[in-house]
């Protein structure tokens, strides 16, 4: 039996629930997913839930974490050994830092490019405001992949950084985002990873329209 549950809001809508899904999946975690109707009184819901109204909310033996990075540090405390950070010092503190800028930033292109993954865009016209941003993220992956050797983010193996912006990579593909072979092989990479073909079939599974919170997702 499951000793934990993950609040989940959607599967095809919802980045940060699926940033928190891979991280307990990753981490090894035996939790069970509840899913938030967002069609009765979600918002009132989440409200009681998650005192800052955001999913995914983890609740594992009488722990409340409800932030995702907050959940990676909870889950690395709790399974060391499933390597969440890179054990090198200097490295860690390099996935760290791209995984908080992704935590806490590029605004423009989360908003202009909503995460959506039943659904291509072929010619889609990218509002010039986000433009900054998506550059920025390609240098952070041109940046990771030529120090660690690919094909993920930091080496061999994934880790917060690659759970941090899996969404992105989906984000890409919906909104036909160009890439170079090297970060195109990247997002290859997670689209190609067990957890994140899972998750995508969940998420095309579900109803095409939700109505949204008031709140990011």
């Amino acid at each position: 039996m499951a000793h934990a549950t993950l609040t989940l809001s959607s599967k095809n809508y919802s980045s940060w629930s699926l940033r928190g899904w891979l991280l307990c999946r990753m981490a090894g975690l035996d939790f069970k997913e509840v899913m938030v109707d967002l069609d009765d009184g979600a918002r009132q819901e989440l409200l009681l839930l998650s005192p800052s109204v955001l999913v995914p909310r983890l609740t594992h033996e009488g722990v409340t974490v409800w932030d995702t990075l907050a959940i990676a540090e909870y889950l690395h405390e709790i399974t060391p050994k499933a390597g969440l950070w890179p054990a090198d010092q200097a490295t860690r503190a390099h996935c760290r830092s791209v995984s908080g800028e992704m935590h806490s930033g590029f605004y423009n292109m989360r908003s202009a490019l909503p995460m959506n993954l039943k659904t291509v865009h072929p010619r889609f016209k990218m509002f010039s405001g986000a433009r900054p941003d998506v550059e920025r993220i390609k240098a952070i992956w041109t940046e990771c992949l030529e120090q660690s050797g690919g094909p993920w983010l930091f080496g061999k193996t994934p880790t917060v950084a690659d759970a941090m912006y899996a969404p992105v990579c989906s984000r890409f593909r919906t909104y036909s985002v160009d890439l170079d072979p090297t970060l195109s092989a990247y997002c290859d990479t997670v689209f190609a990873w067990p957890l994140m073909v899972e998750w995508t079939e969940g998420a095309k599974a579900e109803p095409d329209e939700i109505i949204e919170l008031e709140v990011e997702f």
